[in-house]
């Protein structure tokens, strides 16, 4: 489901104006190994990543979205770094300000496969021989994989 239904609702208020919304990126791992998947509106590579649902629970937002994107399912371990992404503006002028957070999460079960259409391959990848991808992506696997179970935060005093 490419945007949840809350948003479209929020959406025929408040038109393309900005909307602050919580997003998850959950960081797979599997042995020495990341599950990655290309996604369908932009091709571009990433971990799983979604929207929090209002009254969700994030870590719960990061298994749902595990299983809606990827058919598996996972352990949330710990939140590794918390951000503001910065302003999104999409193609039909919708806007958005996203504060992500990024959790460090072990497979369990599943082989993974692009279970709702926001992705059009998923699968495992090395750590050490991650695909070409942006920066940003980079940053929130090597927080998960590098993170001692204390969350990292972005600007601060």
């Amino acid at each position: 489901m490419p945007t949840p239904d809350f948003v479209l609702e929020l959406r025929r208020h408040v038109g393309t104006l900005p909307l602050s919304l919580v997003g998850v990126t959950a960081v797979i791992l599997r042995g020495d190994e990341v599950l990655l998947g290309r996604r369908s509106d932009n091709g571009a590579v990433t971990p799983v990543t979604g929207i929090v649902d209002p009254g969700e629970e994030p870590a719960d937002a990061a298994r749902r979205e595990a299983f809606e994107e990827a058919g598996v399912r996972i352990r949330v371990d710990h939140l590794a770094w918390v951000h503001q992404i910065p302003r999104i503006t999409y193609e039909n002028g919708d806007q958005a300000d996203y504060l992500d957070l990024t959790f460090r999460c072990m497979w369990l079960e599943g082989e993974p496969f692009p279970a709702d259409g926001e992705m059009t391959e998923v699968g495992w990848h090395p750590l050490g021989d991650l695909p070409a991808m942006s920066d940003e992506q980079r940053r929130r696997i090597a927080a998960a994989v590098d993170g001692q179970g204390a969350a990292s935060f972005e600007g601060g005093a």
